[in-house]
């Protein structure tokens, strides 16, 4: 087959190609989530991504006889390369269809784009932040996917281990089954955190308050919790001040968990949203005329029965001292209340026991894992 591979422009007619084509390269999957195409273009529109304060990008579509056959994202995140004294590059936002041709023509126009920016090495799927999807599927493909990680089929290693692709970071994933009670040692110890360090449970049922109170602090302790975690750069305040306004104004209260102490200071929080995997495959990526409907449905109707757990973040000198028990002792009866039977993990990397030791009192299982890929240019 002839391929062309071609840079795309920025412009939002252009950007919405680009997202289509991963949308449309998985329908009738039924393991794929598709974003939300105006949030997806967002993301990659340097006028409304604060990254792009930091950040160079250039986007590549493939084409056999006019058709697209694939799609990749190159990004130089100078603020990250300041940071670890690397030239480096990441790649993320690919797709293609199962044809070594295609794969090796997108990676070689992103990768020739790089070294003509002095970069020397390549790693991914990244994005622009941590609050970007990363990580490729390497294990269950058979398993539901979230709208916070990526879906990819499982050729997509194999195409990446032929062009010399090695890994660099994994991370796993956890079905976790909802208990009946709250587990015993995370009262105990919920109790002693309180009473050792002068702790408690803070909840908000005005959304305003909420913004006002925590949304800069919870974002400015994600910098501080996932300082040392693989490939992580500090949020800048335009980054943060974009972030309060997505997020924040989006989650359901009852499902925020903060932690504070005697001096009102946010120590940890936990974030956890109703499944929103199904209502995302129904909407097909568009809020109108009916997508909003059934996200509505899923968020406020209980029209699932899994929870997922989006960020958990404690400060550093918290951690491992008992505030993750804290936190679950207010969620789980939260998702007792509206019936959740299972609650995903989200990703978290594999060498960090900190997070998954969390996880020994609940009924467990390891579904998913994925992978961040690297090599020299």
């Amino acid at each position: 087959m002839t391929i062309e591979v071609k840079a795309i422009s920025k412009e939002r007619g252009d950007l919405k190609r680009f997202v289509k084509f991963g949308i449309d390269l998985y329908k009738g999957n039924d393991c794929y989530v598709p974003p939300l195409i105006s949030d997806e273009i967002d993301t990659l529109d340097p006028i409304k991504n604060p990254a792009f304060d930091f950040c160079d990008a250039e986007y590549f579509m493939a084409y056999s006889d006019g058709k697209p056959v694939g799609r990749i994202a190159a990004i130089i995140h100078h603020r990250a390369n300041e940071y670890s004294g690397k030239k480096e590059m990441r790649f993320g936002f690919v797709d293609f269809i199962d044809n070594r041709e295609v794969s090796g023509a997108l990676f070689k126009a992103a990768i020739d784009w790089g070294k003509s920016n002095g970069m020397e090495s390549i790693v991914g799927p990244l994005g622009f932040s941590d609050m970007d999807q990363e990580g490729m599927l390497v294990e269950g493909f058979d398993e539901l996917s979230t709208m916070a990680t990526i879906y990819n089929y499982p050729y997509y290693s194999e195409h990446l281990e032929a062009m010399g692709f090695e890994k660099r970071a994994d991370w796993v994933e956890y079905s976790l089954g909802v208990p009946d009670a709250i587990p015993e040692k995370h009262l105990r110890i919920a109790e002693i955190v309180k009473q050792k360090y002068g702790l408690r449970i803070e909840k908000y049922t005005s959304r305003k308050q909420a913004v006002e109170e925590i949304g800069r602090p919870l974002f400015e302790l994600v910098n501080e919790a996932y300082a040392n975690l693989f490939e992580f750069t500090r949020l800048s305040d335009r980054q943060i001040n974009y972030y309060v306004d997505i997020y924040i104004r989006l989650l359901r209260l009852d499902f925020l968990t903060t932690i504070k102490d005697s001096q009102n200071r946010l120590i940890g929080f936990g974030v956890a949203l109703p499944s929103l995997s199904r209502a995302l495959q129904k909407a097909k990526g568009k809020l109108f005329p009916f997508g909003w409907w059934h996200l509505m449905r899923a968020m406020y109707f209980n029209k699932t029965d899994i929870v997922d757990l989006l960020l958990v973040a404690v400060r550093p000198e918290y951690q491992s001292k008992g505030v993750n028990a804290l936190l679950f002792t207010d969620l789980i009866p939260c998702f007792q209340k509206y019936g959740y039977k299972y609650a995903e993990s989200n990703p978290e990397l594999e060498l960090n026991q900190k997070v998954q030791s969390q996880w020994q009192y609940f009924e467990a299982r390891q579904h998913k894992r994925r992978r961040a890929y690297g090599k020299k240019i």
